[in-house]
């Protein structure tokens, strides 16, 4: 039987698709509770889950990881001509980053743009 797909959104991360498993509707699984929530595999879940538990959710991540890229972007220098695959990529970021910025403001938080 396939797994109840569910559209999930995390905060800056767009549309997630989540495999959700109900535990009674596979008899041969070893699952106890009435639903089994699969984040996927990981080398290292229990690495994952303390960084989940006492740095941030992914969402806080990618929010940071977000926020410094526009500095690093702001003051982007390079000393080589950027190809056009490159310079579209830059570019790409740049609008999302900014998108990402407008929601943040909508809600009024603090946001860091390109």
């Amino acid at each position: 039987m396939q797994p109840l797909m569910l559209p999930i959104k995390f905060p800056l991360a767009g549309d997630v698709i989540q495999a959700i498993t109900a535990s009674f509707m596979n008899p041969t699984n070893s699952q106890f509770g009435m639903i089994n929530i699969s984040l996927g595999q990981s080398s290292a879940p229990a690495v994952e889950q303390q960084v989940l538990d006492q740095v941030g959710s992914y969402g806080r991540q990618l929010g940071r990881i977000g926020d410094a890229l526009s500095v690093l972007i702001k003051h982007f220098d390079p000393k080589t001509p950027l190809t056009e695959a490159e310079q579209e990529a830059i570019v790409a970021l740049k609008i999302m980053l900014g998108e990402i910025a407008d929601i943040k403001e909508q809600h009024k938080r603090e946001a860091v743009r390109p």
